[in-house]
């Protein structure tokens, strides 16, 4: 047999072949190839492991809701409403930012189009929500109003730069994942001295809506929230740690992946069963307690948090952000003297803000604020799939793709 470390020689091509014992590496060990790692788990089998955990945990009847329509969408989309386990119940909150921005926001932003040399602009699905007579700002486009989609807030200074003999305002929706970019056009606005650029804002804050849904004249009947990841990698947990002080009940931070939706749903039923509540972390890849540092100074430095009125909730104590001094003077309800927000506005006293009246006038069956609320789903609605479709949406969750009515719509062979 050939001694260690020599080479055969070569007259014996397979000497390699006929050793009987394995021959030791001879390359250093930062040269060698790593040792092959075991191969992962396909989310599959991840999942079905995590459905299976779920049955067993799972010992009495449980009511939970998710407050993100992407995770609405992903629960729809991949039937994991279907794997839950008999007694455990998920329902959509309000998660849609298109779908709780007040009428009454929506009919400023009308009459704001209607000026002449005024430029409207806005995101994708806000331009098709009705606004309380009906019109939309797609509608009033095809009219002539100068109304414009965009697909990034910054769009806004630059159609404002490029047109300075008109009046630029922006229609800046969304919950604490999209303001931090409204914030920032802000401060570049006042920093280039930009003087025909106003801003619209309907930023809505998650943690308060959740609040708002546990105390209803009725008594709740959730148990637990899972809470949207992407808001949290924002803001943060604090929020969501003053909320289950004050209420004692487990709210659990999820992703929109169907083995991070799964893992969500075990943690907060195993809090649930143990008789916890706590702030959980089943996003820890996205999601840090203090969440985004420089985000969150940067919605402090231009916002303060005020009362706002949510479709389908009404007026929600600290449910929105506004522009504090200086960037005040960018808000178009002040530059072109429109109303504020409040009872006399939308706010607490407006009909389709509370839900009162929400569809209900000229023989509209739709049922969105019951929807908004989690207190219906889609396919309770008389209008669902019929009357009210997302070519023809008769509420606000039937026209945003991130709507709860349009989730249903879109996956209905999986949403029964």
């Amino acid at each position: 047999m050939a001694p260690w470390g020599l080479q055969p020689p070569a007259s014996s091509p397979g000497w390699l072949q006929e050793c009987p014992v394995p021959l030791p590496s001879l390359a250093p060990p930062s040269l060698r190839p790593p040792a092959p790692s075991p191969a992962p788990r396909s989310a599959a089998a991840q999942a079905a492991e995590l459905v299976d955990e779920l049955a067993a945990a799972t010992t009495r009847p449980w009511t939970l809701m998710e407050v993100c329509g992407g995770q609405t969408h992903a629960v729809l989309r991949w039937g994991l409403h279907q794997m839950l386990p008999a007694g455990l119940r998920l329902i959509h909150g309000p998660g849609c930012p298109v779908c709780v921005t007040a009428e009454a926001t929506l009919d400023r932003a009308l009459a704001l189009a209607r000026r002449p040399g005024v430029i409207l602009c806005s995101y994708g699905d806000m331009l098709r929500v009705p606004a309380s007579d009906g019109v939309s700002l797609l509608s009033l486009r095809s009219e002539g109003a100068d109304v414009r989609l965009l697909t990034a807030a910054a769009q806004a200074l630059a159609i404002a730069r490029a047109e300075p003999h008109r009046q630029v305002v922006l229609l800046a929706v969304g919950f604490e994942t999209t303001a931090p970019a409204t914030a920032l056009l802000a401060r570049q606005a006042l920093a280039l001295a930009v003087p025909n650029l106003s801003l619209l804002t309907a930023h809505g804050r998650v943690a308060a809506a959740m609040e708002a849904l546990l105390l209803g004249e009725a008594p709740s009947p959730l148990q637990g929230f899972l809470a949207a990841g992407h808001v949290c990698g924002v803001v943060g947990t604090g929020d969501l740690a003053a909320l289950v002080a004050r209420r004692r009940l487990p709210v659990v931070v999820t992703g929109f992946e169907p083995v991070d939706l799964l893992r969500g749903l075990l943690a907060c039923v195993r809090q649930l069963e143990a008789g916890q509540a706590r702030v959980g972390n089943a996003f820890t890849r996205v999601v840090r307690p203090k969440g985004n540092q420089a985000a969150r100074a940067l919605l402090a430095e231009v916002f303060e948090v005020v009362d706002q009125p949510w479709r389908g909730l009404g007026l929600i104590p600290a449910g929105g952000l506004a522009l504090r001094p200086p960037y005040d003077r960018l808000d178009a309800l002040r530059r072109f003297a429109l109303e504020p927000g409040g009872a006399a506005a939308g706010g607490v006293g407006c009909p389709s803000c509370l839900g009162v009246a929400e569809g209900r006038s000229g023989g509209n069956p739709c049922i969105a604020a019951a929807i908004l609320r989690g207190l219906a789903l889609p396919p309770d609605c008389p209008a669902f799939a019929g009357a009210c479709t997302p070519e023809h949406p008769l509420g606000a969750p039937m026209v945003s793709s991130e709507g709860a009515c349009a989730a249903y719509q879109r996956h209905r062979h999986r949403s029964g």
